[in-house]
């Protein structure tokens, strides 16, 4: 077993499941890979089967029936990883929209330069992202700022998708008490992180539009974010964060 784990949610991917999983397994690292599908009918579940056996040992699946939200995949695959001792654990789309070979460099950041937790920053150098309408872009950009205004975070990708956690960051965040199930669910894993006094990096990537496949990004899942910061913020003004770094 490796000591760092993909974590990648999927519903309806069988266009890039496989590929994914590949460009994964070459990288020298030796990550293993968790493919989290919430019942996709189009068989991505079937196409993991086969990399399975392709890869024994390194690539798994959790299967769940229905979509049951972005963040309670990733708080599954998180429970998974800390259960079987992964010390490096990353959360990545599987469109490609985050490139694979990016994965190693979020790893050097907390393994060699010592970050607890790496993110994989679209704003840390201006705006990296290829094939997003104007619109889109703005709303992004916008709503990141908006999220350090309200909560103080000293991170400018606030939203970002493609993160490196350490297992003493998972381990302190109190797993199942994260409400938030869309996208505000990665604004608010950073937050915990960031009260807790970790060391949250960032390493800047360019983040590329998928190609294949639907996007499931909509305005709801903007809502919650934009709506659940104010909230997010008033209720830490009551809580006790105990520092862990």
């Amino acid at each position: 077993m490796s000591e760092a784990l993909v974590i990648i949610p999927t519903y309806n991917e069988i266009e890039n499941v496989s590929n994914i999983i590949d460009a994964v397994m070459a990288l020298p690292e030796g990550f293993d890979v968790l493919i989290i599908d919430d019942g996709s009918p189009d068989g991505t579940a079937e196409v993991v089967r086969k990399k399975m056996v392709e890869y024994t040992g390194r690539v798994y699946l959790e299967e769940r029936s229905g979509k049951l939200g972005l963040g309670t995949a990733y708080i599954h695959g998180f429970k998974w990883a800390l259960e079987r001792g992964y010390e490096y654990i990353t959360e990545m789309d599987a469109d490609f929209s985050h490139n694979p070979k990016d994965l190693s460099r979020l790893l050097a950041a907390c393994k060699n330069d010592k970050a607890d937790v790496a993110v994989g920053s679209r704003y840390i150098t201006g705006v990296n992202v290829v094939n997003w309408p104007m619109g889109r872009v703005l709303m992004s950009f916008y709503a990141s700022a908006y999220v350090r205004i309200v909560t103080r975070m000293k991170v400018r990708d606030t939203t970002a998708g493609f993160v490196c956690w350490t297992r003493k960051v998972l381990q302190a965040i109190e797993l199942d008490k994260i409400e938030f199930k869309g996208y505000a669910f990665q604004i608010e894993m950073k937050f915990k992180a960031w009260k807790h006094g970790f060391k949250i990096v960032e390493v800047p990537i360019v983040f590329v539009n998928r190609v294949l496949g639907t996007s499931k990004m909509n305005g709801s899942i903007f809502g919650e974010a934009v709506f659940g910061v104010m909230k997010l913020r008033l209720k830490s003004l009551f809580h006790k964060y105990p520092k862990q770094a």
